[in-house]
């Protein structure tokens, strides 16, 4: 019917025609309801001794995001201001006292930062290294676009 009828159509006629069509063609691109919240699961924190906290879920966390976990192993040491090791267990043994909540806004940053993409906000992006830079590129627009370094405070 729209090819064939040669007449003046409103802005809302083709509006809608557009939007049909686009979901007709490409369903993850119109933003509809079908959106699913990105989740992972919350950072699981325990005390070692009164000095230490272990952070027992970084290896899962990581593979969620698609991310490798020395890079986001660096963003919380230099966002929290401290240092630490991976145990055998792939355990993250963080020293000085840190509650969940700390770890979880320090985490939701590094999504925000490192994982979101800032043209369509799809958390499907891949992060790769070239020329000391950060690129990170996104799964489902396409979009490539250059990531800040992780600044490291000082640290005697």
């Amino acid at each position: 019917a729209w090819l064939t009828e040669d007449r003046d159509y409103t802005y809302t006629e083709l509006l809608g025609r557009f939007y049909s069509l686009l979901y007709q063609s490409h369903p993850s691109l119109s933003g509809g309801s079908n959106k699913k919240k990105y989740t992972i699961p919350p950072p699981q924190l325990f005390r070692e001794g009164s000095k230490r906290s272990v952070f027992a879920n970084i290896a899962d966390i990581c593979k969620r995001m698609h991310r490798q976990p020395e890079h986001v192993i660096q963003f919380l040491f230099a966002e929290l201001g401290t240092n630490g090791s991976v145990d055998g267990s792939a355990q993250l043994v963080i020293k000085g006292r840190f509650q969940q909540k700390q770890i979880e806004n320090v985490l939701r940053r590094y999504i925000i930062e490192y994982v979101t993409c800032k043209t369509c906000k799809s958390p499907d992006t891949t992060l790769t290294k070239d020329n000391r830079l950060f690129f990170m590129t996104c799964s489902s627009c396409g979009s490539t676009r250059s990531v800040a370094g992780i600044k490291t405070g000082f640290q005697a």
